[in-house]
């Protein structure tokens, strides 16, 4: 079984309760606004990390950072973008089974026509009355479990 854990938004702050769910997983994948390298760097002292770009991740820093990314971990094909809304058609046909997304800031776990819609919500500063949180995949044997946590009280 791997861990692998999903963060978004975290808005050039990186909770310790954020790290403290982090440690142990097996990979991270960051879907965006992750607004300053230094997140990046602690992220990556973790776990190997994936991340693509959100619309607040601009600089020298960020230029390098693709807008998505497709990876394949333990033959679960996982497709990473920061808006939903930009999703291209038919991660279906392209064998993709989990999408991870961030912008809303929403913590989402929904499964539509096999295909498992994940935005872990935000990890960074609170907005609104949305809770800081953060997500998990466990992946074993083709099946995908995701777990969805609250890091910080309301």
């Amino acid at each position: 079984m791997r861990r692998i854990g999903l963060v978004s938004d975290t808005h050039d702050l990186l909770r310790p309760e954020a790290l403290a769910f982090l440690r142990g997983c097996d990979h991270i994948i960051h879907g965006g606004d992750i607004c300053g390298q230094r997140i990046l760097d602690a992220l990556a002292g973790v776990a190997p990390l994936t991340v693509v770009r959100g619309n607040n991740d601009r600089g020298a820093w960020a230029q390098e950072i693709p807008e998505t990314a497709l990876l394949e971990l333990d033959g679960v094909r996982i497709y990473a973008i920061h808006n939903l809304a930009e999703l291209p058609a038919g991660p279906v046909a392209a064998g993709v089974r989990v999408v991870v997304s961030g912008h809303s800031h929403r913590p989402l776990a929904q499964e539509r026509e096999g295909v498992l819609y994940i935005n872990p919500g935000s990890a960074g500063p609170r907005r609104f009355k949305l809770p800081i949180s953060a997500a998990e995949l466990l992946l074993d044997g083709g099946a995908v479990t995701p777990r969805i946590v609250e890091l910080v009280a309301r």
